[in-house]
């Protein structure tokens, strides 16, 4: 269980929030109350659990703070909607939707003997807040990290942040993963799941290795990226930096991530910014397919099963489990496909008996399908992706030039959308990144709007 210091810092962290705005910018405040939040704050399930509220945890605490924050000090200069009318439609969806979910599933579920409540008009609107309190980093990322400097910004801090978190890295690789237990009084996930590869794999105050070892590539590749754009004083600092923070990758032991990182540093080497984002485009188009493909048997399970196998018996042991667990959850989830199951855990499968969950999602996209049903799930995934097909829309117009960053920028936020299929890591980092393109879209769109008419004049002679 979490100590009482788990609680104290999260308890203060709008403190910490308030001196960050005091002594930063505003860009840089809101990136690093969030990012600091995100890396430093206990995980799960340390959280204040208010009746009718949703939790509130490290994934919503520095959101909250951060925005409260600005729309204090910003007033009604403040412009949290969307400009784009799909982007508003996407975005009342997705915060809306829970309504109709509860409608769908007031009646009770049984397993057996076992059975689960039906949902109430409370916790309705309590999963509408919670998605209003995630998806606050992609409306405040849109209104303030914008353009060039905007996208710098948030690039500087996950380069800095990946430095910083190198060091605890270090310690848990050589040590086991101890931190968050030594300082919060508590073991965050299944410890067997740090053992990889004949060493161990780090967490430090994050949820799993698979988050830490994504944050790590993120930080490595933004370090690269930095480095192309020459963004930074010294470029061969930089460039030895991002070799570091490769290493760090390694060690983190998540073949996932490692891969991703392997793909994108040669992209960024060999392909100009267009193909680049191209090549985002289609990664997130396959993410969107992949939900549709598997309902219809579509994905050849058995061919990426066999080639797993040759590479690692043991990661292909773990693919499969988690095919196995998709193909229930999925079989679930189609039984109730619009709106989805809701809450309580309906979407799951319990033991008749003890009431014990049975199956395991790991996987963002089925956790969304089966709680929110098809429309939840396209509501957030697509409000996620609009970015980037923006991006690519804008990047094909003649004479629009991009800012530096926007390519890598892209391909982070698309390889992360990729992640969600096998993975959740679906953080406040994610939809800070899609508000980051989504202001930077907006503000390349109003540049190239032609001006308004200049109203005639008309002189009347005497």
């Amino acid at each position: 269980m979490p100590n009482l210091l788990a609680y104290l810092v999260l308890t203060i962290w709008p403190l910490v929030g308030i001196m960050l705005f005091r002594r930063l910018p505003m860009a840089q405040a809101l990136v690093w109350t969030i990012l600091a939040g995100y890396l430093i704050l206990p995980p799960p399930p340390a959280a204040f659990d208010f009746p009718i509220l949703p939790p509130l945890s490290k994934e919503t605490i520095p959101s909250i703070t951060a925005f409260a924050i600005i729309v204090f000090m910003m007033g009604s200069k403040l412009r949290l909607m969307p400009e784009s009318r799909i982007a508003k439609l996407l975005l009342l969806v997705f915060i809306a939707s829970p309504l109709v979910t509860f409608y769908t599933n007031q009646e009770p579920v049984f397993f057996g003997i076992v059975g689960l409540p039906g949902m109430r008009i409370s916790e309705g609107f309590a999963l509408m807040m919670q998605k209003f309190l995630l998806v606050i980093p992609l409306l405040l990322g849109r209104a303030l990290l914008v353009g060039e400097d905007g996208q710098k910004t948030l690039m500087v801090a996950l380069f800095i942040g990946g430095l910083a978190y190198s060091l605890p890295m270090l310690i848990e690789v050589r040590l086991s993963p101890q931190i968050n237990n030594w300082v919060y009084g508590y073991y965050q996930h299944s410890f067997a799941q740090s053992v990889r590869f004949g060493g161990w794999r780090p967490l430090v105050f994050l949820d799993h290795g698979l988050w830490a070892s994504f944050y790590a590539m993120m930080a490595f590749v933004a370090a690269f990226a930095l480095y192309r754009a020459k963004a930074m004083h010294s470029p061969k600092t930089t460039l030895a930096l991002s070799g570091y923070l490769g290493g760090i990758l390694v060690l983190t032991k998540s073949m996932g991530s490692i891969i991703y990182g392997v793909l994108i540093i040669p992209m960024m080497l060999f392909l100009n910014r267009k193909w680049q984002i191209k090549i985002a485009v289609i990664l997130t188009a396959l993410t969107l397919a992949y939900p549709v493909m598997k309902s219809a048997n579509l994905i050849p399970v058995g061919l990426i099963l066999e080639q797993a196998a040759s590479f690692n018996q043991e990661r292909a042991g773990s693919l499969r489990f988690r095919f196995n667990n998709e193909d229930i959850l999925q079989e679930r989830a189609m039984i109730k496909p619009v709106f989805g199951w809701g809450s309580w855990g309906r979407n799951h499968i319990l033991d008749p008996v003890s009431g014990n969950i049975k199956t395991v999602t790991d996987g963002r996209w089925i956790i969304t399908l089966g709680v929110y049903g098809w429309v939840g799930f396209f509501a957030e995934f697509l409000l996620l992706a609009y970015p980037i097909f923006a991006v690519w829309r804008h990047s094909r117009k003649p004479g629009v030039k991009l800012p530096l960053l926007t390519a890598p920028l892209t391909l982070l936020l698309a390889i992360n959308l990729v992640d969600l299929i096998p993975n959740a890591t679906l953080t406040p980092l994610t939809w800070l990144m899609a508000g980051a393109l989504l202001g930077t879209v907006e503000n390349i769109r109003k540049a190239a709007a032609p001006p308004p008419p200049t109203p005639k004049t008309y002189t009347t002679v005497l």
